[in-house]
C-alpha cells in the first residue's frame, strides 16, 4: 500500500476528517488532500510530524502493516531471543546470518541445479550420519 492510501486509511481509522488532520498537522486542507490523492509527497520532516500526530511509526505510515517487518510469529520469536544470554544470542545471530546468506545465494544463483543441491542437502547429511 503506498503512502496516500495509507494516510487515508489511518485518518479514517481514527474517525478524523481531512480538516481535522490538517488542523492537527497545522497544514492547509488543500495540502492534506494533495497527500491523500498522491498529487504531492511530504518531506521527511512532514512525514515525521504526520507519524507522530497519527501515533504510528514511519514504517507503518510509509510501508503499511504487512510490507515491512516480521509477522507476529517472528516477532514473538525475536522477543524470546531477548532472554538469551550474550553467547546464545551470538549463536542465534550466526544461524540467522547463515540462513539469510543461503537464501540470497539461492536467489542469486537461481538455477535448477542450485535449487536441487539446496533441497537435497539435509537428506545427504542424514544419510552420512
Amino acid at each position: 500500500m503506498h503512502f496516500a492510501a495509507q494516510l487515508v486509511r489511518l485518518r479514517k481509522q481514527r474517525g478524523w476528517t481531512q480538516q481535522a488532520l490538517a488542523d492537527a498537522l497545522e497544514l492547509n486542507l488543500t495540502q492534506v488532500k494533495r497527500y491523500e490523492t498522491g498529487a504531492s509527497q511530504p518531506s521527511l520532516e512532514a512525514l515525521k510530524k504526520i507519524a507522530i500526530t497519527l501515533s504510528v511509526t514511519l514504517d507503518e505510515l510509509v510501508f503499511g502493516d504487512a510490507e515491512r517487518g516480521p509477522d507476529e510469529t517472528l516477532k514473538l520469536k525475536f522477543e524470546a531471543l531477548r532472554q538469551f544470554n550474550p553467547e546464545e544470542r551470538l549463536i542465534a545471530e550466526g544461524v540467522l546470518d547463515s540462513l539469510i546468506v543461503q537464501h540470497q545465494a539461492k536467489r542469486l544463483f537461481n538455477t535448477p541445479q542450485a535449487q536441487a543441491n539446496v533441497a537435497t542437502a539435509p537428506a545427504r547429511k542424514r544419510a552420512s550420519r
